[in-house]
């Protein structure tokens, strides 16, 4: 594989495997609500109704859908990184206790987050297996 081949192909396993990432939490929501309303309990200090649950999980399994296909990238690519970074930031204390259990788990959105930032830098650059909705012809 060429060097101009490579690019595309590393972007193209980071997209599949963070929305593989993503589809477990966001599907989570739907399948089961009550799981999810232990998080929003614990880090956002709220408890939505089963039903608002399943309403966020529907959309955001929409958004990684769309993202996974590559589609609207400056939008859902972007969504996906604003969405992560609430979460990321929402178990703060987690992150700077990391050697009280089970907290050092808690560092694997850090890497996750890293590779959102990159792969939203190199949105233009991942191109293989993405759909063209909206791609504007550039003269």
């Amino acid at each position: 594989m060429s060097r101009s081949e490579s690019l595309p192909a590393a972007l193209l396993v980071l997209r599949v495997t963070l929305a593989g990432f993503f589809l477990i939490w966001s599907v989570e929501k739907i399948l089961a609500p009550e799981l999810a309303l232990r998080v929003f309990e614990t880090f956002y200090f709220s408890s939505p109704s089963t039903t608002v649950l399943i309403v966020i999980g529907v959309l955001q399994t929409g958004v990684v859908l769309a993202f996974l296909a590559g589609v609207l990238k400056t939008w859902t690519y972007g969504l996906l990184l604003a969405m992560h970074a609430v979460s990321t930031a929402s178990s703060w204390e987690r992150l700077i206790n990391p050697y009280e259990p089970p907290n050092h788990l808690f560092w694997a959105a850090i890497p996750v987050l890293g590779a959102l930032v990159a792969l939203f830098l190199l949105r233009r650059r991942d191109t293989l297996l993405t759909l063209r909705l909206g791609a504007r012809r550039r003269v």
